[in-house]
């Protein structure tokens, strides 16, 4: 009977730690979650503390996204371990949704979790309390264009740098030859035969190639010092014609010296058509007898004379005449290279117009980029900031004071004029109209300056007025509009901005007058410059 009941006792237990052995819980922290809210997604394993427990690295989530996999934490039980891993998630989709099933191995055999259902709820906007808005309109961006300028900028420099190494190379080279080149026939046969000197030969093609330079540095010599055609001819042709200046006495040379040539170019026609292979110091030999040959035949010919010696001077005049102008023309090329690179880099970082205006001379374009001078004119003072100070005006009428930077006729007028005010009849309701600006005194100011223009010249004029105030805090009527003008006497009208800013003051009116050329880039930001900068100074 005990030992029935022992037995039952180790099967429960049994039991209940092979269920503990194969427990897998899946939870989530809420089944309920806002639009990208954060979700924590827990799988939890309880096992005994020798089990391997594997948790999947990437779960298969889908729709929901892994934020974050948070390290595995371990808690001990009373009989048994906790093994838990936590996962963040998040869904930016409204909906409902199921969390699947994951796979956890534990000591090697997969236990499957419960899949969980998740409701994601969009954010509820009260527009009561909250108000909608129209959508924003689009917002036009200067381009900025600095990191690619400045990438072209590097990448030119790095060019200019793989140019010029590759130019300096093929300059070194080009002087090694023309110095080669420079030097008298001798000794340039000479120094290219001790170059030969170094090379040792061992197989059949360089073999081929030896003899080649050998026979071309003697055959080179005789054509250029001998005047003997000896690159054009076979070893048999050159042989009969040395023997034929030798009979007629042009160029004594020994027998021997001859059986040496022709058992030298006999040997190099072997090797470079038959394929044959020399004795060895053979080659080294054949050098040495064509340098005899080549100092023989130096002794042998007769001195140059005096018409020789001149055709060759001015030869030689001729050939640094030619190098020089060739000189001039890769000089030339080079700077006209570098004055294109710079133009197109100037254009590529300031814009094209600003560089062509520069070079050219734009007339606005030099008022806008000279040193602005910043002046007081008049009583009250008016502070103004002009690319020149103003000229007073002298034939104006009593009590008027005017001002002015050059004429109507120049690419930019600026004029100052102080008015007085005539003497009120009223003076009571005078100052109850200097309150407001009616229509029929705005209507007069627009008439004044309009007969002033009209006095100039002006023609098929448009207009419009409005009250502005200065960014210094001036109240202003501003007149403005276009007019035709012609500058020159003989020359077409010309479609011209302008605008006149009126401002009162006590004892009278200051007008501000700005005249340019409609078509003129820079017109418009000079004319905003200048009536940002006014400012009537009460106070000194």
């Amino acid at each position: 009977m005990k030992q029935g009941l022992v037995i039952l006792m180790v099967l429960v237990q049994s039991w209940s730690y092979a269920q503990i052995q194969g427990e897998l819980k899946a939870a989530v922290d809420t089944t309920t979650v806002l639009i990208g809210g954060q979700l924590n997604y827990t799988l939890q394993v309880a096992t005994d503390s020798v089990a391997a427990v594997a948790f999947p690295d990437q779960l298969n989530i889908a729709p929901f996204e892994i934020i974050e996999s948070f390290p595995i934490d371990t808690i001990r039980a009373q009989q048994h371990y906790l093994f838990t891993k936590r996962y963040a998630l998040i869904q930016f989709d409204s909906g409902n949704y199921w969390i699947p099933p994951q796979r956890v191995l534990v000591n090697g055999f997969p236990k499957i979790s419960d899949s969980i259902p998740v409701r994601v709820n969009t954010v509820v906007v009260d527009t009561l309390k909250q108000p909608l808005f129209d959508i924003k309109p689009l917002i036009a961006l200067e381009r900025n264009y600095d990191n690619l300028i400045a990438r072209l900028l590097w990448g030119l420099v790095v060019l200019f740098f793989i140019i010029g190494g590759f130019w300096a190379y093929f300059r070194a080279q080009k002087r090694a030859q023309e110095r080669k080149a420079a030097l008298p026939p001798f000794d340039r046969a000479i120094e290219a035969l001790k170059a030969l000197e170094k090379e040792e030969p061992n197989e059949q093609e360089e073999y081929k190639f030896y003899y080649s330079k050998l026979t071309t540095i003697v055959r080179r010599y005789l054509e250029e010092d001998a005047k003997i055609a000896a690159l054009e001819l076979t070893s048999a042709e050159l042989l009969d014609k040395l023997m034929l200046h030798k009979d007629a006495g042009k160029i004594p040379l020994e027998k021997e010296t001859l059986d040496r040539l022709q058992e030298v170019l006999s040997t190099a026609d072997l090797v470079k058509f038959a394929r044959a292979l020399p004795e060895t110091g053979t080659a080294a030999r054949d050098r040495q007898w064509v340098e005899a040959i080549v100092v023989e035949t130096k002794e042998a010919l007769p001195e140059p004379t005096l018409e020789e010696l001149m055709e060759q001077k001015a030869y030689q005049e001729k050939l640094r005449k030619a190098k020089q102008r060739k000189q001039f023309t890769y000089a030339g090329i080079g700077l006209v290279a570098l004055a294109l690179v710079s133009l197109a880099s100037a254009i590529a970082y300031y814009g094209y117009y600003p560089v062509r205006d520069e070079l050219l001379g734009y007339p606005t374009k030099k008022l806008e980029s000279s040193t602005w001078v910043q002046n007081m004119y008049g009583v009250p003072p008016v502070q103004l900031l002009t690319p020149k100070i103003l000229e007073r005006v002298p034939d104006v009428p009593a009590g008027v004071k005017e001002f002015q930077m050059g004429t109507l006729q120049d690419p930019f007028y600026v004029g100052l004029r102080f008015a007085p005010k005539p003497p009120p009849e009223n003076p009571q309701q005078q100052q109850q109209q200097d309150q407001t600006v009616n229509a029929q005194e705005t209507q007069a100011l627009i008439d004044g300056i309009l007969e002033v223009y009209q006095q100039k010249g002006a023609t098929n004029m448009l207009v419009d007025s409005e009250v502005i105030t200065t960014p210094s805090g001036l109240p202003a009527l501003r007149i403005f509009g276009t007019l035709d003008l012609v500058k020159n006497p003989d020359g077409p009208s010309i479609r011209h901005n302008f605008s006149s800013l009126l401002f009162d003051f006590d004892k009278g009116k200051i007008t501000l007058t700005l005249l340019y050329e409609k078509d003129d880039r820079y017109g418009p930001k000079i004319a905003e410059r200048i009536t940002n900068s006014v400012d009537l100074i009460k106070e000194l």
